[in-house]
Order: C-alpha cells, then structure tokens, then sequence
C-alpha cells in the first residue's frame, strides 16, 4: 500500500527485454533506500513494482505483460522522469489517501491551463473509470495523490500547486500524455460488495466498468422506486 505523496523524482536508466517481458533499472535520486530490502514495493509513476536488484543507487524490478498492457510503462524510456513512493509503513502519515498501486486504466491529459501560480489540467479516464471518479473526491495520476475539482463525464480538472508541480513530474504534462490512474480504492471495494451473493457467480466482473447499473441497485433494493 502507498499514499500517493511522491518521495522522490527518479529517471529510467534502462529497459531491458528479458523473456517476453522487461526488466526496468530506476535511478532513484534522493530516495532513501537504506531501508528497502530485495523483495521490497516502490511504486513507480503509480505501478507497484518488487525490487529485484538494489545496486545501492536505484533498484530494478520486473514488469509483466500484464503491466505493460493495463500502463502506460510502454511509453517509458531510457531517461524518462518517473514518480516514486515506497511501501507505506504502521508509522507512515497517510497525507494522501490510500493506494493499492494497482493501475486502473490509462488516461489522457486534454489540456492545460495557468490559474495565478497553479496550473490546471483536464484529464480524460476511459468511460469504464468515470462513474468512479467524484467533484472532490481522490484519485492517483502516476502515483500522485490528488483531489478532484470539477466532473464532466469521463473528463475531470485538477488544480496543481507549485509543490506538487515541484516534487512530482506533473511539471512536464502537455496534452497528449498518457498517464496512470487509479481510482479510489473504497469505490472499487464498495461496487464489488453491492453484488452481494452475485459476487459468486461467473461472469461478475471484478474489473472497473463491471455489472452495477441502475436497474441493478433498483432490482435489489437499492433503489427506492
């Protein structure tokens, strides 16, 4: 689990084909890696990654199809800026919110705007997210903890400040760029327990976008008529 408050700014040193999947070397700039052992997470631009190597400067860890299908790590390359966390801890102050780093689908920045000394971004997340997404609710853009402002559709604002700006890689959005979302972890959790004994039977989807529909919550009481 992460919180989505960005430890460090770090860079791809290299992504390396290794039997039909990648191997990716993180340099890992001021992040403390003292107490991060082999087997370890660091979430990186969002994606919970396992180290499998700690050359004491950086880490490398494996990336499945399966990742690099459902990411946006394919447009990653040597020298890309990426955003990294560790693994939380008991004593960790939750500043964000909580995050499974688990990529829910790959948006795409519409457009970005000045606002005094902020900067505000449109986002477009796959239709399948949108009904995940709230005015003022939590969502993970690369690994980032952010606060949502406005909802229209599947497109939504944010409104970035300096720091963040500063200490994340958001500095270098442009329309265009994919990136890594993440919706709140309680509404994934809580459309899955609105199922109920349905949650059972084959076919029930357990990926975002699944089977809750409003004739859905009406037929089974959610719903007064």
């Amino acid at each position: 689990m992460f919180t989505g408050i960005i430890e460090s700014i770090g860079s791809i040193r290299a992504l390396t084909p290794k039997g039909g999947d990648v191997r990716v070397h993180v340099a890992t700039g001021k992040l403390d890696l003292s107490d991060v052992k082999l087997g370890d997470s660091i979430a990186v631009n969002g994606v919970c990654l396992t180290a499998v190597e700690l050359p004491g400067d950086g880490f490398a860890a494996d990336v499945s199809r399966e990742t690099l299908d459902c990411t946006a790590m394919n447009d990653l390359k040597s020298g890309s800026p990426v955003n990294l966390e560790k693994a939380l801890t008991p004593t960790t102050r939750l500043g964000g919110h909580l995050v499974s780093g688990h990529v829910d689908g790959v948006g795409e920045i519409v457009s970005r705007s000045d606002n005094a000394r902020a900067v505000e971004f449109r986002i477009r997340a796959p239709k399948e997210l949108a009904k995940y997404i709230a005015h003022k609710g939590s969502i993970t853009v690369d690994g980032t903890s952010l606060t949502v402002n406005a909802v229209d559709g599947a497109e939504f604002m944010l409104t970035i400040i300096p720091h963040t700006l500063s200490e994340t890689i958001m500095a270098s959005y442009t329309p265009g760029r994919r990136v890594n979302l993440e919706v709140d972890l309680l509404a994934r959790y809580l459309e899955r327990l609105l199922l109920g004994d349905k949650a059972a039977e084959s076919g029930s989807s357990q990926k975002p976008g699944g089977t809750i529909t409003e004739s859905f919550l009406a037929a089974n009481g959610y719903l007064k008529s």
